[in-house]
């Protein structure tokens, strides 16, 4: 169910420069992959249940977390039962307001853009041809991306005084709104699902790592959409941290809570992650500029970056994260000691 991304089209709205990056150019399959979250969701469930190490206990709701020596104790509910469990090492996954993250005394920033995203899926009169397309207007960037059945995802942002009156219209008139901005790149917008919409900030956790505990995802960081690395930067965390731990067992370390162990994947994520946020973050505030001459330059900037292969190179392996290190399981590769 995951559509391949095989071009990406970027244009500034009322501005002569655009660009294409295409895959087979880079000698690459994809230069990413558009997946529901439902197909994700039910690939891990599967996986899951192919695991008999691994217990689920679901549906439940953390409620705390303490270290105690040479274990840190989560605390837990079920069906209002209160319980707890002792490991040695716990995974902080739990989102942007990571609780447990929070009690571990790992603070985290949280810097708002004053962009909300407008999310739905919808038809177009022309076929997408696997092609993904960013458009930067006044307000944010539009975001098109390929969908299997031949639909595609769209991210609007817009600020936040324009959203509650684009969740309000018809979807007659969101689409002619959203026409207006986008253009006829894709011929005439015919239908549009259930929109939904959330803020956009980038949010950064000051560590990686405390004692017995290991920080992922968007508990680590959250990202502007704005070049959709946010998703992959999550996944690299899992992945890191499967990686150090599977080494050292190998090497007969068998505690996964190993305070040189932890700083091996803090160090290994904090590299990829200043690199994916410093490029992330300065396109959003570089594409935010409402100053005319930075407007122009940053068009002829698009129109050289459309002429220069180096620059292509490097932005498509950036996409698919092959900048720097590279878990092994990103690569297809199994992890040290495992069929």
């Amino acid at each position: 169910e995951a559509a391949p991304i095989r071009r990406i089209h970027v244009s500034d709205q009322g501005r002569f420069g655009s660009a294409r990056i295409d895959a087979a150019e880079q000698g690459l399959e994809a230069l990413g992959y558009v997946a529901p979250n439902r197909a994700i969701g039910a690939a891990l469930w599967h996986g899951l249940s192919r695991a008999p190490a691994v217990e689920v206990i679901a549906p439940a709701r953390v409620t705390g977390s303490e270290l105690a020596g040479a274990s840190r104790i989560v605390h837990y509910e079920v069906a209002g039962e209160a319980r707890s469990l002792s490991a040695r090492l716990v995974v902080a996954a739990d989102g942007i307001r990571s609780l447990v993250r929070d009690q571990a005394g790992i603070e985290a920033d949280h810097i708002g853009y004053e962009q909300v995203a407008i999310t739905a899926v919808m038809t177009t009169q022309r076929f997408h041809d696997y092609v993904a397309y960013e458009r930067f207007t006044e307000e944010g960037p539009i975001a098109i991306l390929p969908l299997t059945d031949g639909r595609c995802g769209m991210v609007w942002t817009r600020k936040p005084a324009a959203v509650e009156r684009m969740l309000g219209l018809s979807d007659d008139e969101f689409l002619r709104e959203f026409q207006s901005a986008f253009g006829f790149r894709l011929g005439r917008f015919l239908r549009i699902g259930q929109r939904a919409s959330y803020n956009l900030m980038l949010s950064r956790a000051d560590r990686h790592i405390a004692q017995r505990l290991a920080v992922v995802g968007n508990a680590a960081q959250g990202l502007h959409p704005i070049a959709g690395q946010g998703f992959n930067l999550g996944l690299r965390d899992a992945m890191s941290l499967a990686e150090v731990i599977a080494d050292r067992r190998v090497a007969g370390t068998m505690d996964p809570g190993d305070a040189n162990l932890l700083q091996d994947y803090a160090d290994w994520r904090g590299n990829d992650r200043r690199r994916i946020v410093a490029f992330t973050d300065g396109l959003v505030r570089l594409f935010a500029t409402p100053l005319g001459a930075l407007r122009s330059l940053r068009s002829l900037g698009i129109l050289a970056f459309d002429v220069l292969p180096p620059a292509k190179f490097a932005l498509a392996r950036l996409s698919v994260g092959a900048a720097e290190r590279v878990p092994r399981l990103a690569r297809g590769v199994p992890l040290a000691g495992v069929g």
